[in-house]
């Protein structure tokens, strides 16, 4: 049970040295995951249609 104890302490002892973001950089880095994912849900839509299309136009040769 020491261990466990030990374990916690060390672990409030790391998370006081942590660098937390401040809020404008908190907000700046959310727009840019949101962006990114936006981005990417858009094109990998477009590649699945794109895909879809072409099976469709395959299977009806």
């Amino acid at each position: 049970m020491a261990n466990v104890g030990g374990f916690f302490k060390n672990v409030m002892s790391e998370m006081r040295k942590v660098s937390w973001p401040k809020k404008k950089e908190l907000t700046k880095y959310t727009v840019i995951v949101l962006t990114t994912v936006v981005i990417m849900t858009v094109f990998f839509a477009l590649v699945d249609l794109g895909i879809s299309e072409l099976f469709r136009w395959y299977l009806d040769l």
